[in-house]
Order: structure tokens, then sequence, then C-alpha cells
């Protein structure tokens, strides 16, 4: 027999419990992981199920990539490398950003990262103190906060609502800063809703922020999968904010482990030392493999894909509309709809997980609910991810359809 502590760790009945941090009781869990569990336990048992879950594209790794992988690996480029990543992919990255931005940033102030989330480790750790607050969205991705946690921040969540896009404006940061608040960690395009801040918005909280002594940190790895409106970067604006990016979503490589954040040029030497205690390196197959995700006949292919994931879009956002979710906006980038199900549900019984229980179980279909990104009004919303192909899209929307018309 077990019991379980306070922190959620079970210890055989009668073993003196564990001392664990205090931090960890503070750690809220990602339950879109819980979802993809149980997809993958349904499927295991035979049963199919349309994977709507995971932020991840259902693209194959580009064949280039896969070959400068090989070629890495044959040529035994299997050792350490710098912990601010090798200079050639530094500079490629410092390419993108004239390439896509029009704008030149030194490779010098370029950190390759063992993923975005290792980005967001180093930073939180090079700015917060314990007691320091940093205004995050709510809806908003949910490891966000626990990143802020972690280094003994305080995550003040601001409730955004479609008629803002789901983001952060200036208004609402000036309404929400705290004396304790040092600083804004922001995303565009966003994870779950899909929406973008347009160059206004980001001039406006840039220039509060500053005015405040404060820093603003914005996650970017969502650009270059935006449909039909422009892209903003905030480093087109400011060279004293933090871009976090990555190879996992425009790239598709997701299982590589490997980010990037640009940072403002005074602290690169600090943020070196962190790097080189914390990390040593990031993988070196995988940054010489990324080498050759800057080919034109790559981007030309990610190109294609980003246009294949507006055509999924298109069709699936209104036939979601159809069958009764409440989509008040078309998100304008990534690959998520954040959908209201209280159409769906008895007046004021809306549950989310539930709901998306319900819908895993008896329509073979999974996605998330709405209480993995936040709190508000996060019981009536559900997110979807629309990455996989377009005949699973259609499958999915037919279960659904013919799962909520059997509801009582």
């Amino acid at each position: 027999m077990a019991v379980t502590t306070s922190t959620g760790v079970k210890t055989p009945t009668g073993v003196k419990t564990r001392r664990l941090a205090d931090r960890v009781a503070e750690m809220t869990s990602f339950k879109v992981v819980d979802f993809l569990e149980a997809a993958e336990r349904l499927q295991a048992e035979g049963r199919d199920i349309v994977r709507l879950e995971a932020g991840q594209p259902a693209f194959a790794t580009p064949q280039l990539i896969v070959e400068a992988a090989e070629a890495a690996l044959r040529d035994e480029k299997t050792k350490y490398t710098s912990a601010l990543g090798i200079a050639e992919l530094r500079r490629a990255i410092s390419d993108l950003y004239r390439q896509r931005n029009g704008i030149a940033i030194a490779p010098e102030r370029i950190v390759v990262t063992t993923g975005s989330s290792a980005a967001l480790s180093l930073i939180g750790d090079l700015l917060i103190n314990p007691g320091d607050g940093v205004l995050v969205t709510d809806p908003g991705y949910p490891c966000n906060a626990n990143f802020i946690r972690r280094a003994g921040g305080e995550p003040q969540a601001v409730p955004v609502e479609a008629a803002e896009r789901y983001q952060l404006t200036e208004k609402a940061t000036r309404a929400h800063w705290q004396a304790n608040t040092i600083g804004a960690l922001l995303a565009s395009p966003s994870n779950p809703t899909g929406e973008l801040m347009d160059r206004a918005h980001l001039e406006g909280i840039h220039k509060f922020i500053a005015s405040q002594g404060g820093t603003l940190v914005v996650d970017e790895i969502y650009h270059g999968l935006v449909y039909e409106r422009d892209e903003t970067s905030i480093l087109e604006i400011t060279d004293e904010a933090f871009v976090i990016n990555s190879f996992s979503k425009y790239f598709g490589m997701t299982g590589w482990r490997l980010g990037w954040m640009v940072v403002p040029e005074d602290v690169v030497d600090v943020i070196n030392t962190m790097a080189q205690n914390f990390y040593i390196s990031p993988p070196s197959i995988a940054q010489y493999a990324a080498l050759a995700a800057f080919q034109p006949s790559v981007i030309a292919e990610m190109e294609a894909r980003r246009e294949e994931l507006q055509r999924r879009r298109d069709f699936f956002v209104p036939a979601l509309r159809s069958l009764g979710f409440g989509i008040p906006v078309t998100p304008a980038g990534a690959f998520y709809i954040y959908a209201d199900i209280s159409a769906l549900m008895k007046p004021g019984r809306a549950d989310g997980e539930a709901f998306c229980w319900d819908m895993l179980e008896r329509a073979g279909v999974a996605f998330t609910p709405g209480t993995d990104f936040g709190e508000h009004l996060a019981q009536s919303h559900v997110r979807f991810t629309y990455t996989e192909p377009m005949e699973r899209l259609e499958l999915a929307v037919e279960r659904l359809s013919s799962a909520l018309g059997s509801r009582g």
C-alpha cells in the first residue's frame, strides 16, 4: 500500500515521506500529455484515434535535413560544441532574420539552445529573482508560468479574450503592472489561440515596459506559420527585448530538440556562462542537421507546408463552427483553434475536461481542454490542432458530428 504526499509523491506506508522542494508543489501538469498518453493507449488497444491534441507538425523531416544529420554522424561531428552553438548555425539564423524581417542581427547575439524550453529556462534564471512578477496571458502556453515559478517568480496572469484577439495590449499591461512586476512574457502567434500581435501593440507594450525599467520577452516560435497577415518581430522594434524561437514548428523538427534565442548584447557573456554550466552545449547532430534547413529547396518545402496548413485551417474552422463550436475569430497563425463549447453544453454546466474525455472515448477524437492553458473561461474552451492530413480532419468532423448528435 502507498500514500501520496502533498507534492504528489507516493511512498510506502510507514516510510518517511521524502522531502521535496516547495517549487515542485507549485508546478501545474501539462494536460495535453494526459490526452496524448490516453490516445496512445487506445491506439495500442486497436482503436483508430484522430490525433488533434499535440502541437507538432505531422510532416516528415525534410530529406536534406536527414541527410545532413547522416553526414554529421559519418564525419563524427558528435562532440561538444560551443555552449552558444556552432558559428555556422548562428550565422545562418542571422541570415534568416535578414531575409525574413529585413533586419541585421549580429550572430554573436544568437544563442542556440536545446529546444525553446532551454531558452525559457535560461531567460528565467537570468532575469527573475524570488518574488518578482512576470505578466503572462491567460490563456497562454502553460509551461511559461512554470518556468517563472521555477526561478522563484510569480506568474501574473492577464485575462485576454477574443475582442483583443487573445493578446496583451498596452492598456492591459498598464492595468496589471504591479510593484513587483519586472516584465512580460508574450507569444505571437500564440498557443493555444494561434493569434498574432500587430506592430502597434508590440510598440506600445515595449515602450511602457521600458519606461518601467522592465524587460519584454517574446516567444516567436510560430513565426513563418502565419496566414494572410504580416508578422512583426519585436527585434524590428528594439534590440533590448529577448526573443525565443525554435526549429520545432516552422521547420517541423520537434524531436531534434533545437531552438534559439536572440538576446541583448550586454548579456551574451553571462548567458554563455549559464549555458556552459546548465547544458554544456546544444545537441551537436541536431545543429549540423539544422544547417540544411536554410537551403532554398527546404524553405520552399516549408512554404508549401504552410500553405497546406492554411488549407486545413480554412476547412476546419467553418466545419467546427457548423457543429456548434464558438470560434469568434479565425486564427492568424500557428496551427491551433481555440473553441468555445458553451453552446454544446447545458447552461452553466460547461466542463471542458469532461467534454474532451467524452469525445475521446465516444468519437475517437483527441483534443485538449482549455484548463491546460489557464483559468480565464478555461472550462468553456478546448484547443484543436489542425496538423493532421485533410482526410483525418474530415473524419474528425464526421465523428464529432455523430457523437454530438447522439448526446442526450
